[in-house]
């Protein structure tokens, strides 16, 4: 059997991580990326710095647009959660009868935005989960935790594509490649439980510019953090996903066992002056909540707080 063709939208932090370690198992990966990124690509390969092994992936192939990449088996969206709906149309080329494609962002919206364009029997919902930071054009940093990509069909999707010999292949790649993997009967919750970890961290710590182990020291930031989780869950609720007490308690649990340096991406972007994911964690539970009635009111003061931050880094 032919290598799993999979194709990577943006070689920052996530994709350079999933798809350098997806190479490395012997899939056959292309990069889409752009300006120094793509420069870098093709030049040095992709260079990763892990908390369990640096490795390069050399030579890379690496093109500037979806359509120069030929058709795909997977195709990998690591753009940033704001990029998403703009990206959707150019990913057309790569779409084949049999074509599968996973968003791996933060937030709620993103298969949403995908299977608008691209439909839903090609689009499944997904997630990952990794600790990495790009330290310059194809440099990643992967500081922490195997990384873990967790898919599965939408509700919408038709009832054959549960069975797709794509979804069984890039399970299998992805465990070869030494990392973690999840095919759940309802992704969609687990796209609820990565907001309840990780936007209540970004926020949080964007606002008080502090590390993981200064906000949970400090008890007044603790408490915002437990009441923004009480929040996510109020308004998951409403929606109609069973977020539940066992999901905050393990979400503390990962809090406590993180590295008391750690940040979140949403935070590093933030407190550099780049765009972040703040619509896409924040904003989302802030718009959802208003839709349904739902009360949070720590999230619409921190959404106030970061937004001026936000628009200042895209320009306007």
């Amino acid at each position: 059997m032919d290598p799993l063709r999979i194709v990577v939208i943006g070689a920052g932090a996530v994709g350079g991580v999933f798809g350098g370690r997806l190479a490395r198992a012997g899939c056959t990966v292309t990069f889409v990326a752009r300006g120094a990124t793509l420069d870098a690509l093709r030049r040095d390969g992709l260079v990763v710095r892990a908390h369990d092994g640096d490795f390069t992936v050399a030579p890379v192939h690496a093109v500037a647009s979806p359509g120069e990449a030929g058709p795909a088996d997977v195709v990998l969206v690591a753009t940033k959660a704001d990029q998403v709906a703009a990206v959707a149309p150019t990913l057309a080329p790569l779409v084949g009868a049999g074509t599968i494609v996973i968003p791996m962002q933060n937030g709620i919206d993103a298969s949403d935005d995908l299977a608008r364009v691209l439909g839903p029997a090609h689009v499944l919902e997904g997630f990952c989960g990794v600790l990495a930071e790009q330290e310059g054009p194809a440099r990643i940093h992967h500081a922490a935790i195997v990384p873990r990509l967790v898919f599965a069909p939408r509700a919408d999707a038709p009832a054959a594509l549960r069975d797709h010999p794509v979804i069984a292949r890039l399970r299998d790649a992805v465990l070869a490649a030494g990392m973690e993997v999840d095919v759940p009967e309802d992704a969609r919750l687990g796209t609820w439980e990565k907001l309840l970890f990780v936007s209540p961290l970004g926020s949080v710590g964007a606002a008080a510019r502090s590390t993981m182990g200064e906000l949970l020291g400090t008890p007044e930031t603790r408490a915002l953090l437990e009441r923004c989780t009480r929040e996510i869950v109020a308004v998951a609720a409403a929606s109609g996903v069973p977020l539940n007490e066992r999901e905050v308690v393990r979400v503390w649990k990962r809090y406590e066992a993180m590295p008391a340096c750690g940040t979140t991406s949403m935070q590093r972007d933030l407190v550099a002056g780049r765009p972040s994911e703040l619509e896409a964690q924040v904003g989302s539970v802030v718009r959802r909540a208003r839709t349904l009635g739902v009360a949070v009111p720590v999230h619409d003061a921190l959404h106030a707080v970061l937004l001026p931050q936000e628009r200042r880094a895209r320009g306007g």
